[in-house]
């Protein structure tokens, strides 16, 4: 964390970062049960996977708060980052296991409204939430918060890839759309996951 900010504004700050990701969490449990029901229902992989990176999402919030709750949350901010990391390393590992699996045809999904409708809503929700963490925890100095802002980021991509595989498949019988669109997703989270675990997340 940098020295630059006065301790008043210190104050604000932190319990900005403090209240976007309780934000964040609650959201994306809600998102992780609507997502892995529907999924299964639908017989999705894409679903279930949105929602299993939901429950990884989380992981990486309750992180942050953790750093955050303490008196000193500069001294726990290495082990923040870790932890978000890793689960940017999990996330993209799923995703790719499950894009190959869709490629190869495995358990084709049937048409999903809720998850469409979910897709949709978490494609205008995620950007605010993301933008607003990133924001506070550059003036702040915490790559850790800026780390987690990435993985709420990368959640809208996932809900853009998502909404159009679930579109594309109902409409048009695509099966393979959104495992060919969620490799280059995986790919983006290897790249996020390795600033995280070096501490490049605020450059």
């Amino acid at each position: 964390m940098t020295g630059t900010v006065l301790p008043d504004r210190r104050a604000v700050l932190s319990r900005r970062v403090r209240l976007l990701v309780a934000a964040t969490i609650t959201y994306n449990v809600i998102e992780a049960i609507v997502a892995i029901t529907a999924g299964t229902v639908a017989s999705s992989t894409a679903l279930i996977g949105f929602g299993l990176d939901s429950v990884i999402e989380v992981a990486s919030a309750a992180a942050v708060a953790w750093q955050f709750s303490g008196s000193d949350p500069e001294a726990r901010e290495r082990t923040a980052l870790k932890v978000i990391a890793v689960s940017f390393f999990a996330l993209a590992a799923y995703v790719t296991v499950e894009s190959v699996r869709g490629l190869l045809g495995a358990d084709p999904a049937e048409h999903s409204g809720v998850g469409i409708a979910l897709a949709a809503v978490s494609l205008v929700v995620m950007p605010f939430l993301s933008l607003a963490q990133r924001r506070a925890g550059r003036e702040l100095g915490s790559a850790s918060a800026v780390a987690d802002s990435k993985q709420t980021l990368l959640c809208t991509y996932l809900s853009g890839v998502l909404l159009a595989g679930l579109l594309l498949n109902s409409l048009f019988g695509w099966s393979w759309a959104d495992p060919v669109v969620a490799l280059v997703i995986a790919a983006v989270a290897v790249k996020e996951g390795r600033e995280a675990w070096r501490g490049d997340a605020c450059c």
